[in-house]
C-alpha cells in the first residue's frame, strides 16, 4: 500500500513549524545562529556533534516528532517512557528532549541534579497543558472548599500537564496518570474519595470514566475556568462523580464522527483505531481505542492486507504506514493534522542545540523549581506504585 499524504490546508506551514504566529507564540528565536533548513550539511553536522558529545548526551524522540529528528534519537516513545529512560541514564550529562515543554519538565523532575535537560526550541509547548493554569486550578479548588467537598475529591492529572499542575496534585493527595493507566489511576482514586477532579484533558477523563468504569455521561460535569464559578452550580458539583477540566488536545480534538463515517464509506472493512484523547462520539464509533504505544502494537500485530484508519498525530501515522507496506494504513482525517508545537523541533534546532553543547554552552535548559518538583515527584511516585 502506497502512503497517500492528506491534503494540505492554508495553515499547513504553520502546523509544520515553518511559519510563525507572533500573536500566539512565546517566541521562536534562538540566542545564536540557527542553521538554515536548506543547509545540505545538516545531517552530517548533527552526526558530528552527537559523536563529539559521545555518552555525555542522550537524545529522546517522541513518537510525534518528524523523521528528520527521530533518526538521531537514542530512544523513542511516549512522554513518560522517555522521561524514565532519561532517569535510567545517570551517566548522561545532557538530556536533549525532542518533545514538548511538559515532557522536558518531567525529565528534569525524574533525573538527577547532575543532569541537564535541553529543549531544542522553547516554543515547543503543548496547548492542552497550557489550558490548565495553576492559578485557575487553585481557584477551582477554593470553590470546592467553600462548598465543603474537598475531602471527597481526589485530583488526578494526565501526564500531559505542567509541572505546576503535577505539583498541585501531589500536594493534594492526588496522582498522575497516562493514557495507558488512566483506568487504574481512577479506580485507585475512587478508593480514596467519591469524586475525581480530572486535569487537563476532558476527553480522556470522560472516556475512561464512561467506557472503563461504567459511569453515565451525566455523572461527569465540565468545569470551565473562563466562566463564573466554572459554569457549574453547587448542586452540580456535589452530585458529580467526575469533575472534568475544560481542556483538550488540539490534534486529537480535530477528529470527528463524520470522519469516521466517511472512511468507512471509502475503505471497505476498515478498522478505525483512535487515541482516547479523541472526542467521546469518535471513541465510541471506533473499533479500537488506546494509547500511542497501543496504537503502534496494534498496527505491528495486524494481519497483512488489513485496512486501518488511525486517529492520532500525522507524523506517527505516516511512519507506521511506511513501516508496514503490507497493510492499508490511512489517516482518519482528510486534512493535515500535525502537532504544531511538537513540529517546532526540526533538524536545524536539533543541530543548533547539539553544537551549542559541543561548544560548552547549555541552551534552553529546562528546570523545575525545587518545591514544585518535590510534590510533582510525589504524584508521579503514587502512579508508579499503582498495581
Amino acid at each position: 500500500m502506497t502512503w497517500a499524504e492528506p491534503s494540505s490546508t492554508a495553515t499547513a506551514l504553520l502546523l509544520l513549524g515553518r511559519g510563525t504566529d507572533p500573536d500566539a507564540e512565546k517566541g521562536v528565536e534562538c540566542p545564536g545562529d540557527l542553521p538554515a533548513p536548506s543547509d545540505p550539511d545538516l545531517v552530517e553536522r548533527a552526526r558530528a556533534a552527537k559523536a563529539a558529545l559521545g555518552e555525555r548526551v542522550f537524545v529522546l524522540g517522541h513518537h510525534y516528532q518528524r523523521d528528520e529528528v527521530i533518526q538521531f534519537a537514542d530512544v523513542t516513545g511516549d512522554s513518560f517512557k522517555l522521561a524514565r529512560e532519561a532517569a535510567a541514564r545517570p551517566g548522561a550529562q545532557y538530556i536533549v528532549f525532542c518533545g514538548v515543554h511538559f515532557m522536558a519538565e518531567s525529565a528534569d523532575i525524574l533525573t538527577s541534579d547532575a543532569q541537564q535537560v535541553v529543549l531544542p526550541d522553547l516554543a515547543a509547548g503543548c496547548s492542552m497543558a497550557d489550558m490548565a493554569v495553576l492559578s485557575q486550578v487553585e481557584k477551582a479548588w477554593e470553590r470546592f472548599a467553600a462548598i465543603g467537598i474537598t475531602s471527597d475529591v481526589v485530583p488526578v492529572t494526565y501526564m500531559n500537564s505542567s509541572a505546576d499542575i503535577k505539583g498541585f496534585v501531589g500536594r493534594n493527595e492526588g496522582v498522575v496518570c497516562t493514557s495507558s493507566n488512566a483506568e487504574t489511576a481512577l479506580r485507585w482514586s475512587y478508593e480514596q474519595g467519591s469524586k475525581v477532579f480530572f486535569l487537563p484533558d476532558q476527553h480522556l477523563g470522560r472516556n475512561t470514566a464512561v467506557l472503563k468504569l461504567g459511569f453515565e455521561l451525566s455523572d461527569c460535569v465540565l468545569y470551565d475556568p473562563h466562566k463564573p464559578d466554572g459554569g457549574l452550580t453547587d448542586e452540580q458539583l456535589r452530585a458529580a462523580k467526575m469533575i472534568l477540566w475544560r481542556g483538550h488536545c488540539s490534534v486529537h480534538g480535530r477528529f470527528t464522527l463524520d470522519a469516521v463515517q466517511d472512511v468507512r464509506d471509502r475503505v471497505p472493512g476498515v478498522n478505525v483505531l483512535v487515541h482516547p484523547e479523541c472526542r467521546h462520539e469518535v471513541v465510541t464509533a471506533a473499533d479500537h481505542v488506546g494509547s500511542t504505544e497501543y496504537i503502534i502494537r496494534m498496527i505491528e500485530n495486524a494481519p497483512a492486507g488489513s485496512a486501518w484508519a488511525v486517529g492520532t498525530e500525522l507524523n506517527l501515522v505516516r511512519r507506521l504506514a511506511l513501516a508496514h507496506p503490507d497493510k492499508q494504513i490511512t489517516f482518519l482525517e482528510r486534512n493535515v493534522c500535525y502537532c504544531s508545537t511538537m513540529n517546532r523541533i526540526d533538524l536545524p534546532h536539533l543541530v543548533w542545540a547539539l553544537e551549542e553543547l559541543v561548544a560548552g554552552r547549555v541552551p534552553n535548559q529546562i528546570t523545575v523549581e525545587r518545591d514544585t518538583a518535590h510534590y510533582a515527584r510525589v504524584a508521579l511516585d503514587r502512579m508508579l506504585a499503582l498495581p
